[in-house]
């Protein structure tokens, strides 16, 4: 077997867990063509995200309904420093503008600013939250992109909803992600999501990342923007050492944001 990079690793890792609930470092080792060292580093990097629970010589299946992939609990965690990023990414709009939101906590956030300004927009999203937050804003159309209903996230995926993107110009992508680094840009745990997300990317002229400290030098299953696609990165924190000259070579803007305020 060719060697695996990590994401793909734990792509494969989680795929297992899905069909048998439990997998041991043993059995991953005969699949899996690296030391047991680096079987037991990706559990326990899966096990920070939410995606597993550790066991003894190997791991289960989270609960999703306890883990960090709970939309209810993801949308309470950080939300001063989320509210602060949203407040920054509302000064980006203006009238008549076309937007695409996606499913994250913190694009829920913008929403709810959103819901109490005049602007006229047209707002894109694949989160139902978010279509829900904005659909009784006069000036403000929704398009909710089709899909499946992600069971305890609110948010839809799934290739249901690209065709429509092909018949829309969209001016802003703002997006978050379960991780960003450098290398692998931003990447998410959900290879359905992933894939609508890229649809997402392609469509939109502009891609504004809207990532708190929590979410940089992380690395999740799969990437769905790499580092050249993103325009600008909104954050609570000042970035990784080395990460503002890497990301000027790579023509991303920062913008800090202040959560003192929330």
């Amino acid at each position: 077997m060719k060697k695996m990079f990590a994401p793909e690793r734990r792509k494969l890792i989680l795929d297992k867990l899905t069909d048998q609930k439990r997998v041991t470092i043993k059995d991953l080792s005969k699949v899996i063509d690296v030391s047991a060292a680096t079987l037991r580093t990706d559990l326990s990097k899966m096990e920070e995200e939410g995606l597993l629970k550790r066991t003894h010589g190997g791991a289960m299946l989270a609960n999703q309904t306890d883990s960090e992939t709970s939309f209810f609990i993801r949308e309470q965690k950080n939300r001063c420093e989320k509210a602060a990023i949203a407040q920054k990414a509302l000064q980006l709009l203006s009238n008549g503008q076309c937007i695409m939101l996606d499913a994250s906590s913190t694009a829920l956030e913008l929403a709810r600013l959103l819901k109490e300004t005049p602007l006229r927009l047209t707002v894109v999203t694949s989160g139902i939250n978010t279509a829900l937050e904005l659909n009784s804003h006069p000036n403000i159309t929704v398009i909710l992109l089709g899909g499946i209903v992600k069971k305890g996230s609110e948010s839809l995926e799934g290739t249901l909803g690209i065709n429509i993107l092909n018949q829309i110009h969209i001016d802003i992508m703002f997006t978050s992600a379960n991780g960003f680094s450098i290398e692998s840009g931003l990447t998410d745990f959900s290879m359905y999501e992933v894939e609508l997300k890229k649809s997402m990317v392609q469509a939109s002229k502009k891609i504004v990342a809207l990532l708190d400290q929590t979410k940089m030098n992380k690395i999740s299953i799969a990437s769905f923007a790499t580092t050249d696609q993103i325009d600008m990165i909104i954050t609570d924190h000042e970035m990784p050492e080395g990460y503002s000259e890497k990301l000027a070579e790579h023509h991303v803007d920062i913008i800090i944001a202040s959560s003192d305020s929330y």
